[in-house]
This record gives structure tokens, sequence and C-alpha cells, in this order.
């Protein structure tokens, strides 16, 4: 290439030729440059330098004592690399090391007065629940959206919907209230469609949970839920991560429905609202298609209010400061050693005892049994 462009082609004509950029001629001809070709090193050197020079250990070591003296006996009470340079300046030491060099010498001996802050991995999606951490089952998050007005018409509230591994969305805007029959009539028409997950999570509405004014009541929400063998899962309130998924939706439908366009009425939102269901489903159509299996819907089914199915109903919760948890509108003792920490309770409507799990973000796979207590829930009808 270079006795090429020596006897006179172009460094372009030269690139065409050997298939190469014209850059690369151009790095060999500034190579040989002024060199007979066989006089030449064609050898491909490295970038880095063949050698690297560490700090003199006398001086490392002085630089660690300069420190421990200023940050004992300074009177401005500096002891960083601008402050230990200066007093090495000061004391005529020479050669006199740059501020990054004694920010690596302070890194090498662990001499930095801040720690790094050590970042965990965060815990696997439904780590609270081991069978879904581990993908063999789906769960579907419930939550209402409250406060949305629309310009001279109701207020509206929305009841949305978010399977956890799948994605699979569901929104229905209403002009009322949203109550907890409603939220009943949803679900059977939305899992009658889509088929049914091992769990469905809410927050602790009453919408949801049932009145809180009476000990061991379960509402219509979880009455649903058991008798059609999905267990209802009551996540702790004010707690970060465990309704991440259904919050992220509940502000994506507020920015991409609610938000960008001006509503003429509520059946205006709700067509919206269905077509951008409809589109996000389609978008989410291969990660709906690889999340864990639904069953089926059962045929015979029929909702009955006033007989409780013996079923399992979770809760998580974080104890008290006395090592107490409240579920079921009561109160029961844990484990005083394990005071102001997350738990899960499994409440056996069949076997008639509460089950109480330890949980932790940092070994979200430990999670031993801490107490068995007894306890029965009346089987007591709904007033309708």
């Amino acid at each position: 290439m270079v006795a090429a462009v020596r006897s006179g082609a172009s460094l372009h004509q030269v690139a065409l030729q050997f298939a190469v950029s014209p850059a690369t001629v151009l790095r060999w001809v500034r190579r040989a440059k002024g060199q007979r070709l066989d006089r030449v090193d064609w050898a491909d050197r490295p970038t880095t330098p063949h050698h690297t020079r560490r700090t003199d250990a006398d001086l490392e070591a002085l630089a660690l004592q300069v420190r421990q003296h200023l940050k004992q006996h300074s009177d401005l009470g500096f002891h960083g690399a601008q402050a230990i340079r200066d007093e090495l300046a000061r004391r005529g030491v020479q050669p006199l090391p740059a501020v990054r060099t004694l920010n690596r010498i302070l890194q090498r001996h662990g001499a930095f007065d801040g720690q790094r802050r050590r970042r965990r991995p965060p815990p696997p999606v439904g780590w609270y629940l081991p069978d879904l951490a581990a993908r063999r089952v789906e769960l579907d998050s419930f939550d209402v959206v409250e406060g949305l007005v629309l310009k001279g018409g109701p207020q509206v509230e929305v009841l949305n919907g978010v399977s956890l591994h799948g994605g699979l969305v569901v929104s229905w805007p209403r002009g009322q209230t949203v109550t907890a029959a409603f939220v009943v009539g949803r679900l059977v028409e939305h899992w009658r469609q889509f088929g049914l997950p091992s769990y469905a999570q809410f927050d602790n509405d009453t919408i949801f949970q049932g009145t809180h004014a009476h000990p061991d009541l379960i509402g219509r929400v979880s009455r649903l839920c058991l008798s059609l063998k999905v267990t209802p899962v009551f996540v702790p309130p004010r707690e970060m991560g465990f309704q991440a998924a259904i919050e992220g939706y509940n502000g994506s439908w507020q920015s991409r429905v609610w938000a960008r366009f001006q509503h003429q009425g509520l059946s205006d939102l709700q067509g919206r609202s269905d077509r951008h269901v409809e589109a996000l489903r389609r978008h989410r159509a291969a990660r709906i298609e690889a999340g864990p299996r639904r069953r089926p819907f059962p045929r015979d089914w029929e909702l009955d209010l006033q007989t409780l199915v013996r079923g399992r109903l979770v809760y998580l919760r974080r104890t008290n400061a006395r090592g107490e948890v409240e579920v079921l509108g009561r109160s029961f003792e844990v484990d005083r050693q394990w005071a102001n920490r997350l738990v899960r309770i499994v409440v056996d409507l069949k076997g008639g005892r509460l089950r109480v799990y330890r949980l932790r973000r940092r070994e979200p796979s430990d999670q031993p049994l801490l107490r068995e207590i007894r306890h029965r829930v009346p089987d007591r009808g709904l007033r309708e």
C-alpha cells in the first residue's frame, strides 16, 4: 500500500485496491514516512504504554501519614487529596504528586472517609410468593384511580388491572364511585374472557378487603376469589415495590389516555380507554402469550356470597414495635425479635390457623415459618 502511494496513486485508489479504509492506508504511510520500506517496523503496536510507573512506596506512606496528621491536628480540618498535596508542597517534597495520584493512593489503602453505597440486586418479581417468583403461576393486580373530573361532567374513577408476568391489562372507567359489587362484576367479566390466575392482589381499601369495623369479616371480593380458587393477596400499606406493576400502569393510563385528550364525555373517555387497552394488548402479545398458564373459568360456577369457601387468604404485613401484626381486624403476636419487619401471613380458612413467614428483600428465597397461630374464621354471610 505504501509503495503504491509513493508511486503516485491516491489514498482512495489504494484503499479500493486493497479493500481497506483510506484511514488505514494513511496510518501505514505515516508509519513509513522518511524511511526505506525494508527498514520500517511494520509490527502493530498497542496504544497502551509498555511500562506503568507506580508511586514510590515511601511517598505513599508519607501521604497517608500527612493525611492522619491533618485529620487530627489541622486547624482547618481538611484532610483530602488537595490538602495533603498542599502540606507536601509546604514540606518541600519532590517530586510533588498530583491530586489524582493522591486520590488513587487513598483509594488503594481504603483511606476515604465516605464509603460507596453497596447496591444490592433487587429481588425477583413476585418474590414474596415462592411459586409466583418461580413463574409457575400468574397474579392479577387491581387498583382504583380516583379524583378525575370531566369538564362539565361527573367525577371519574377507574378500576385498573394488570397481570404481573404477562402484562395483560384492563381498565374500566366509570362516572360513579367504584364499589365492591362493581369490582366483582368486572373481575368475573375479565376472568371469563382470559382465564383465572392463581393470585389476585389488592391494597387494603375496604372496596377490596371489606369493612374494618368488624373482626373476621371476609368481603365480597375475597369471597368471589375464594369461590373461584383464586387466592386473594393484600399488600401492606405504605410499602414500596409490592404494587409497582399496577401503580406503573395507573400512571401510564393517566398520561396516555386521560391527559392526552379533551374528552367530550364519559362514553368518549371509555372508548379511548378501550382502544388503548386493545392496542397495548397487541403490543404485549408475545409477553402475554409467554406468561404463566391461566386456568379456564368454570362453566357451572355461580357466585354465592352467603357461603364462605374454605380456601386461603394471604396478607403481607409489617410487624409493630412489639412484634405483632394486625390481620382480620385482630392483633396477633408473632415474634418480639422480628419487630418492624415484613411478614407473610397465610390464613388457612379450612384448617383454622394462621401461618406467619419471615420476609427479607436481601434474602428473598429465605422465608422460614415464624409462628403458627390457631384461629378459626366463622362462616358468616354478607348483608346485601
